[in-house]
């Protein structure tokens, strides 16, 4: 066993398992695992357990009690890297309370990061968004897109949180950063044995779908007017176990010092601009539902289209997407039918 210790936080929530799924299954790091549980259930890290065949420690902390943090986390030696998760991340919930999310967001960075300068851990991944490139002018977006305002206080989060961990770069050469903008991350492991599982009412498309295929919830879609190919929003759908091992790749990148600066950016997504209908239609096709649903008006936040050119994780990670949009759908199912199938 590898006595460095690789610290994981929100590591409860929904990419964040399945990363530690990917960490404890293809590394031999001691696996910390740091939720406070305000959208994940302790649950969680018992389908981690299920489906990996090594343990890991969890901490309860809220990452913006600096004084909580010092005190829990001082006495963790040869900690190897931080894997920094934790944040609020639902778009229309930071439109309605933006003070909030830029408390929990910005406030938990600052203080894994002063934690980080202190301890002198030299690697560091930070969760960022393809919502930072708001309402791009050319698609598919690649690293060196010019970001436009971002249309939610999320996305300005994810702005802030890059140019502070760039900054802080720039005064610790030591410190090495890589930062991963994930387009939409969907999809459950695919043994249907975990998946999201958001404690509050799912904002997220996918889960929202297969509730609405159960009876368990009523999917509107926001907007079918939009200058698109069908009318509706394009997105990035990428499957969450790919986005978890680009964790475990990244983490090399940085810990092999195969970096040439020491803030790396990296988008993560198939490439693939796939329109809301195309997903409801997938889902149809590998369920064999019919799925109902009304069309609402747009919905604040949202940005129109946005989708990834990924050339440079696949040069420099040695990462590429396994799963397509029928893998991310069915394995979604499965993940839905697991969790009480329809009612």
């Amino acid at each position: 066993m590898n006595s460095s210790c690789i610290i994981v936080t929100g590591g409860a929530g929904y990419i964040g398992s399945h990363t530690l799924i990917e960490l404890l299954n293809n590394t031999s790091y001691r696996i910390i695992s740091i939720d406070n549980f305000s959208n994940s259930s302790p649950s969680s890290y018992d389908r981690v357990k299920q489906l990996t065949s090594r343990d890991f420690e969890t901490i309860n902390l809220d990452l913006c009690n600096e004084t909580e943090l010092k005190k829990q986390l001082s006495g963790i030696n040869n900690i190897e890297g931080i894997i920094h998760f934790a944040a609020f991340k639902s778009v229309p919930d930071s439109v309605a309370d933006p003070v909030l999310y830029y408390h929990n967001n910005i406030e938990s960075l600052n203080n894994i990061l002063k934690f980080s300068q202190e301890k002198k851990i030299s690697n560091f991944i930070f969760s960022s968004s393809c919502s930072v490139y708001g309402n791009a002018d050319a698609l598919p977006v690649t690293e060196e897109t010019v970001l436009k305002k971002a249309e939610s206080p999320y996305g300005h989060t994810k702005q802030i949180g890059e140019e502070i961990i760039e900054f802080f770069c720039k005064v610790n050469p030591w410190f090495n950063v890589v930062t991963l903008r994930y387009f939409n991350p969907v999809g459950a492991h695919m043994s249907g044995k975990t998946g999201e599982s958001p404690i509050t009412k799912p904002n997220n498309l996918v889960p929202i779908i297969t509730q609405t295929a159960v009876g368990k919830n009523s999917l509107t879609v926001f907007g079918s007017d939009y200058d698109t190919r069908d009318g509706y929003c394009i997105r990035d759908y990428i499957h969450v176990t790919d986005i978890a091992d680009a964790h475990v790749k990244a983490l090399d990148y940085i810990t092999q010092k195969k970096n040439r600066k020491n803030f790396s950016l990296f988008n993560l997504g198939t490439g693939n601009g796939v329109s809301v209908l195309e997903v409801i239609r997938s889902f149809e096709r590998v369920s064999g539902k019919k799925l109902s649903y009304t069309v609402g008006d747009r919905r604040k936040g949202d940005v129109v289209a946005v989708y990834a050119n990924n050339d440079l994780a696949k040069k420099e990670l040695g990462w590429k997407p396994q799963y397509n949009l029928d893998d991310m759908m069915l394995s979604a199912w499965k993940w839905q039918l697991n969790l009480g199938g329809e009612s």
